[in-house]
């Protein structure tokens, strides 16, 4: 029997149980599919890597290089160690970034990220950025100042994810995962305001994803990032992993069983749960300053009912003892 209980025509606003959040399934999928995300956004750099010689991600040397910079809302940084195609060992840094709003000061940011690396490692540093924001206009591809006849310039190349809207048909044939990612997060954005439209598209691409031939790691890798990225109201939800099992039936497949199904809802919980509380610490930053340790480790360890107490919390309050109430410290 089908549910006919009203839906909401949009999900709660940020900060709630189903707000957009693209941070962790991004960051999933580069780290699992990286060679994939640099042939679909970046073909030219994919085609001088030597791919036989692997890469190593260097988050911690990242975050150690630039950890007093701020870039804004992004999705992703990373911090990549591979070797060119030049016929002996040689490698070099690559520098990502996916980034979620328009910015001002991103593109300089982008060279003060380069020029970093640089002089900390004395290697080529290759920087580039795929902007997922919402605005058609804005394009940053360089920074530089030119003084006293001295010339300093960073040029990166940039996959702007709005220039592929329109290709829908084209994302949903296409062989890399990162067309699928892609047509997701154009997806997400177009059905913000409209659940059973969002619904919809989902089912269409998990049919597309079960259809592939790819392997079944792959096919819940994928799934996952798909399932965080475009998020639907638990009543939808309910009516999605119904007709995934009549799917697989009907496939004679089985590539998310009911244990998994159990453990990619507890990672989204608990992805949720870590996303409020960055932002709660970085509301707490700008409102009280560096943080210290002891709250730092409230917030690792807190629920999801305290996170949100704290964070009604914060705009009156007048200390963070006044936030978190009283401590030992």
């Amino acid at each position: 029997m089908t549910d006919t209980t009203p839906l909401p025509d949009t999900l709660p606003d940020s900060g709630s149980d189903f707000a957009d959040d693209y941070d962790s399934p991004w960051k999933e999928a580069v780290e699992r599919y990286f060679p994939e995300f640099m042939a679909f956004y970046f073909p030219q750099a994919h085609a001088r890597i030597d791919w036989r010689l692997g890469y190593e991600f260097l988050d911690q040397e990242l975050r150690a290089v630039v950890q007093d910079a701020e870039l804004g809302k992004r999705f992703v940084d990373k911090l990549v160690r591979v070797h060119r195609l030049s016929g002996e060992e040689d490698w070099i840094y690559l520098h990502l970034e996916v980034q979620g709003s328009a910015q001002a000061e991103f593109a300089e940011r982008m060279f003060v990220y380069n020029y970093r690396l640089y002089d900390r490692y004395r290697r080529p540093v290759a920087s580039m950025a795929v902007l997922a924001d919402e605005s058609e206009s804005w394009r940053p591809e360089s920074f530089g100042f030119e003084v006293l006849g001295c010339r300093h310039m960073l040029e990166f190349p940039t996959a702007k994810l709005l220039a592929y809207a329109g290709q829908e048909e084209d994302l949903a044939l296409a062989d890399n995962p990162f067309a699928l990612v892609t047509l997701a997060h154009l997806l997400t954005r177009a059905t913000r305001r409209d659940m059973r439209a969002r619904f919809n598209a989902k089912w269409k691409l998990v049919q597309l994803l079960y259809r592939r031939g790819w392997e079944r790691q792959e096919v819940i890798d994928l799934f996952q990032v798909l399932d965080w990225m475009m998020r639907l109201p638990e009543q939808l939800t309910r009516e999605l992993w119904q007709n995934i099992e009549v799917l697989e039936e009907q496939e004679k497949m089985r590539y998310v069983s009911s244990i998994e199904q159990l453990g990619i809802e507890k990672g989204m919980q608990q992805g949720m749960q870590v996303g409020e509380s960055r932002m709660l610490a970085r509301m707490l930053v700008r409102r009280f300053g560096e943080l210290p340790a002891w709250v730092l480790a409230k917030l690792e360890k807190a629920s999801a009912l305290e996170l949100e107490a704290w964070a009604d919390a914060v705009f009156s309050a007048e200390s963070l003892e006044a936030v978190f109430g009283p401590t030992k410290h």
